[in-house]
């Protein structure tokens, strides 16, 4: 399991941007980074820089996974045909902690990777406790008894902020199909995401 070094929210007053969506974000009163030098005024950046900007943002969306995960993602992502941001982005939304976050099961990506660590998630039918893990098409992803009745899910399935996407059918309020692989258009992103600044920084 990935290990967060920081509070979450940090993340959010680093880009600048409240990169989930969510109302409790600190950005929504302060649009500046956190710390002594957070009100400082930034020079103009440069190509690196927006790159590297681009990687952290995508990368602390989806729980800020480890670099090592991340970089492993982007390789396989330049192995399969095709345009290689798209495939960063089917590959980052087919890890089981994602899949759990957008069907609404966890208020938060930290919150479904937690759901599934502790063992209180199953892919078609059996108990799966590695987050990282890559769901396939027509793989159901269901809660079981137990974390059905956790506050935390009820209260992720009552959030009006985010609706369960297209590529995944409902099959009730604790089970879902993985139907097909997303492109970027169909993610529902609260901020602009771009994967294709991602692949740049790492072909350099």
């Amino acid at each position: 399991m990935s290990k967060r070094h920081s509070a979450k929210y940090k993340l959010d007053r680093r880009m600048g941007e409240n990169i989930w969506g969510r109302p409790k974000s600190p950005v929504n009163k302060r649009e500046y980074g956190p710390g002594q030098h957070g009100q400082r005024r930034k020079g103009k950046a440069t190509d690196f820089g927006i790159q590297l900007r681009a990687k952290q943002k995508l990368k602390g969306y989806y729980g800020d996974v480890t670099e090592k995960q991340f970089k492993k993602a982007y390789f396989e992502a330049d192995r399969i045909k095709g345009d290689t941001s798209q495939n960063l982005i089917g590959l980052l939304e087919r890890r089981l902690d994602a899949v759990v976050y957008r069907s609404k099961f966890a208020p938060t990506v930290f919150s479904s990777r937690q759901l599934v660590s502790h063992g209180h998630v199953r892919v078609n039918g059996v108990k799966c406790n590695i987050a990282s893990r890559q769901i396939k098409i027509g793989d159901v992803v269901e809660l079981s008894a137990k974390a059905q009745e956790m506050a935390l899910v009820i209260e992720a399935q009552g959030l009006s902020e985010r609706e369960v996407p297209d590529y995944l059918a409902q099959d009730g309020a604790s089970k879902v199909t993985f139907q097909r692989i997303p492109t970027l258009d169909e993610v529902p992103y609260p901020v602009k995401m771009e994967p294709n600044l991602v692949v740049e920084f790492y072909s350099r």
